[in-house]
């Protein structure tokens, strides 16, 4: 079977400016996605879909391939993921005849998740059937019963879900206990059968499998301190 990576590595990152490239733990960010996809049992082939000529090239010195630079109008801010993955599929399929059966999106920011786990979301949407794609989990942080919003009046907190919704007086005031469990998408990975992206124009589909991850390894770095702290967990893994 012909499995797909494709690592987005826009140059535009305003939180942590370069932080595709930025150095981290003696070696650029990306880098560490790059090794652990290469390490994969089962992605047959690797690219790096930037719009940034620097990034392109510290890809290509680490390993990857970089058949393109992606257009701008698919590198801003509020670009989908649909967009960049079907760019890519299209551009391979035209300029190289290939066109996988499954795709992965696996972000730089996420420099803790492991080939294993890589393994296993695609062995989880191989073995799930009838699912469109698989997406891995952790247990919500923060249970959406605790959320609040501010009222209309802009001088009160309101719960954020009615109690019709929740079925709870104050479930701000419960231990999380009594509630359903809540889940994350931990944002380490997608993976997708490449019909779910052509057919769908989704990268989740209508049934989309998951499997867990530890939140030690799913540290998604979206700001400075969770730089720092991806930093100091690598560096823990990399002692032992």
């Amino acid at each position: 079977m012909e499995i797909l990576g494709i690592i987005p590595a826009r140059g535009g990152s305003k939180s942590v400016p370069r932080k595709n490239i930025k150095d981290f733990c003696g070696k650029p960010l990306i880098y560490w996605t790059i090794r652990e996809a290469k390490k994969s049992k089962h992605i047959t082939q690797l690219i790096v879909s930037t719009d940034d000529a620097q990034i392109a090239e510290v890809a290509k010195s680490l390993g990857a391939k970089v058949p393109f630079l992606r257009p701008k109008e698919i590198s801003g801010d509020l670009a989908t993921d649909v967009e960049f993955i079907l760019h890519a599929l299209d551009f391979l399929k035209e300029k190289e005849k290939y066109e996988p059966e499954m795709v992965l999106r696996l972000p730089p920011t996420s420099p803790l998740r492991t080939a294993e786990q890589i393994d296993e979301g695609i062995k989880v949407l191989i073995d799930t059937k009838g699912a469109d794609a698989a997406r891995p989990i952790c247990e919500a942080p923060k249970h959406p019963y605790k959320l609040w919003k501010i009222a209309n009046d802009k001088t009160f907190l309101e719960p954020f879900l009615p109690k019709s919704f929740t079925e709870f007086d104050e479930p701000h005031n419960l231990p999380r206990q009594l509630f359903p469990k809540a889940y994350i998408h931990t944002g380490a990975m997608d993976v997708m059968w490449t019909k779910t992206v052509r057919e769908q124009k989704s990268t989740s589909g209508k049934h989309l499998a998951y499997f867990f991850m530890d939140p030690a390894d799913s540290v998604n770095i979206d700001s400075p301190a969770d730089f720092e702290y991806a930093e100091f967990l690598m560096n823990k893994r990399l002692q032992k």
